[in-house]
């Protein structure tokens, strides 16, 4: 990683990043028509979570499947009891239609077993393919605009060069593609997370999508991380770069609950990544798909880490991203043989420490809109790293013992400086010096100690 050794002082006329306003959650469905959904499929949604449930109030099917009892819940349930499917066994908190107490009868049995057969879904009602499309595309990541000021701000706490600001900002504002190539342990990985951060603003995502129905399961507590809102549609999170402002609601106005509000997506991923965790993954024994990483990316970024250390081929993965980074869609297959196309809204980072050419020709690397090489830091941006970590971890900084750890450590042996082993040779320090039970230091003695812990003698 390149560093820098003085603060950034921006230019008073450099124009503010523009915020990042959400667009409007949807508003609750009133009836039927209006969820996007079949009669048919919300009667099968709905009897399959009274039968999992063994026993439910019309109060929790609300709570469950995220859609009012009002005009939808109390529709299917009417039709429910008219086929004698579900029987009321009685109320829990009062005497209200929320309150009674719903269960499967014997008829109602037999018909779930014919539905659970199709799939054993049973969560929060899906939205309509077609409008998750429309949503993602409005609240697409290429809206977002990041300046000088704010790229600077967000990477404060580092020592980066002007050098390597200079290209990172382009490369967030492109909301395109990125790849991050150089030596290991030089901050690819912590720039990608910087360029996440940057990412300010909220979005909202569906917990599942319907299409045919058939159930693919889009958020996940794992990468999207949930904003409450309060009553009248406000965010209740602090404001990032951006602002995290969000349109209010009137209180009479409810958004619907099958969508998550959450901060803008980052899925990292690295060598542990299956070609076929890149399509919808189809769970046989539940019949309910999994979006793949870029789905739930999208409107955020995606980092394949360790690029090239996959056990799918670099060439597969490559071409896997050919018409995404191409045509900004993707096309994801079903069981029935049916292709779907979703937004591509994603900023997608390849960051690797193998060599460029070993792993991608100049076809791919066409299609990438940045490449950004992460290089050994200088001697003297090694020694303002060193400063920075010496502070944060307490320990006294010396020139004399940083000189010495140079010449003996680095010099005489032929080792690389690397941005990460001012950390890790500090975590040592701390090490050797609890162990011995005196103050950490930079001394010759703690030092030695540290890199002969730290270091691997290869050969």
């Amino acid at each position: 990683m390149s560093f820098r050794l003085h603060e950034v002082n921006p230019t008073p006329t450099t124009p503010g990043a523009t915020p990042n306003r959400m667009p409007d959650i949807p508003p609750q469905p009133t009836n039927i028509a209006e969820t996007g959904l079949s009669m048919g499929f919300l009667t099968d949604h709905i009897l399959k979570v009274i039968y999992f449930s063994g026993a439910i109030t019309g109060q929790k099917l609300e709570e469950t499947v995220k859609l009012p009892f009002l005009g939808v819940i109390d529709k299917v349930l009417e039709f429910l009891k008219l086929e004698e499917y579900v029987d009321i066994i009685g109320a829990e908190g009062g005497f209200s239609e929320r309150s009674f107490q719903y269960v499967i009868t014997g008829k109602g049995r037999n018909k779930v077993h014919e539905v659970i057969d199709r799939n054993q879904y049973a969560g929060p009602a899906p939205v309509p393919l077609q409008q998750y499309v429309e949503v993602t595309l409005r609240q697409s990541i290429g809206e977002l605009v990041i300046d000088q000021a704010t790229i600077r701000k967000a990477f404060s706490h580092l020592v980066v060069s002007e050098k390597m600001l200079d290209k990172i900002g382009p490369a967030a504002n492109s909301a395109r593609s990125l790849f991050l190539y150089g030596p290991p342990g030089n901050g690819k990985t912590t720039i990608a997370e910087g360029i996440a951060n940057l990412l300010g603003g909220l979005v909202i995502i569906p917990y599942a999508v319907e299409v045919d129905g058939q159930i693919i399961k889009v958020f996940d507590p794992l990468n999207h991380q949930v904003v409450q809102i309060n009553e009248v549609g406000h965010a209740d999170v602090p404001p990032g770069p951006f602002g995290a402002a969000m349109t209010a609601m009137p209180a009479t106005v409810y958004p619907d609950a099958r969508w998550v509000v959450c901060k803008r997506p980052r899925v990292m991923v690295g060598g542990e990544l299956e070609l076929e965790q890149l399509e919808l993954i189809f769970d046989p024994v539940s019949k309910v798909y999994e979006a793949p990483f870029q789905m739930k990316a999208n409107g955020g970024l995606f980092l394949i880490d360790d690029f090239g250390r996959q056990k799918c081929r670099p060439q597969d993965l490559l071409n896997r991203w050919i018409v995404p980074l191409e045509k900004k869609v993707d096309f994801l297959a079903l069981q029935t043989g049916k292709k779907i196309q979703v937004p591509f809204d994603v900023l997608i980072v390849f960051s690797t420490n193998l060599n460029p050419r070993d792993l991608v020709d100049d076809a791919f690397l066409r299609r990438i809109r940045h490449k950004i090489e992460v290089p050994n830091p200088t001697p003297t941006e090694f020694r303002a790293i060193f400063q920075l970590v010496c502070k944060s971890k307490r320990i006294p900084y010396s020139d004399d013992g940083l000189r010495y750890l140079i010449q003996e450590h680095y010099m005489k042996v032929g080792r690389e400086l690397r941005a990460c082993h001012p950390r890790d040779l500090c975590d040592q320090i701390l090490d050797e010096a609890k162990y011995r039970g005196i103050p950490p230091a930079m001394s010759r003695e703690l030092i030695d100690r540290a890199c002969e812990a730290y270091f691997v003698k290869l050969g």
